[in-house]
């Protein structure tokens, strides 16, 4: 199994049920990835910025994996298959922000690279969005995405429901 902490869901809950899973990943000596997104051009994720801060919740231990990511998708243009391949991984685990961009972006590409998924949905954030003249509001875009992610990408369970298995 892995966990991947995409950067840190943000919000009380989001983040706490996050630090759980990765705990609880921990505590079964499963890899743990942790994921940092940077992006030189786009106006929250300048490397060295704030934004690119891993949240204190979920903060990487000193012998896990950090990859850097320029894109939404964890896997484009990083070594994160090459590191799940060499640790025989098959399943992903994904908690982390946002919901609506990396979450969604990586685990449509975890499933188009044959591992099983499991979305940990209370573990996960995003925020409102606006379309033209209509803002969507964050529980909305995040049902929207957990639905679309469930339906064909893999399992979409709680917190609770991952730690009962």
């Amino acid at each position: 199994m892995l966990a991947i902490g995409q950067a840190a869901a943000s919000g009380n809950r989001g983040s706490r049920n996050a630090a759980r899973v990765i705990a609880f990943a921990r505590e079964r000596g499963d890899l743990v990835v942790n994921i940092r997104h940077e992006a030189p051009d786009a106006p929250f994720f300048v490397p060295g910025s704030e934004g690119t801060n891993i949240n204190e919740a979920v903060q990487p231990r000193p012998d896990e994996e950090i990859i850097t990511k320029n894109f939404p998708n964890s896997f484009r243009e990083t070594g994160l298959k090459d590191l799940l391949d060499q640790h025989d991984v098959d399943e992903v685990i994904i908690v982390g922000a946002m919901s609506h961009m990396c979450i969604d972006a990586g685990v449509r590409a975890a499933s188009d690279l044959g591992y099983a998924t499991v979305t940990i949905h209370d573990a996960c954030a995003t925020m409102d969005l606006t379309f033209g003249e209509t803002t969507v509001p964050a529980a909305q875009v995040h049902a929207a995405i957990m639905a679309g992610l469930e339906m064909f990408y893999g399992e979409v369970i709680t917190t609770d429901d991952f730690m009962s298995r």
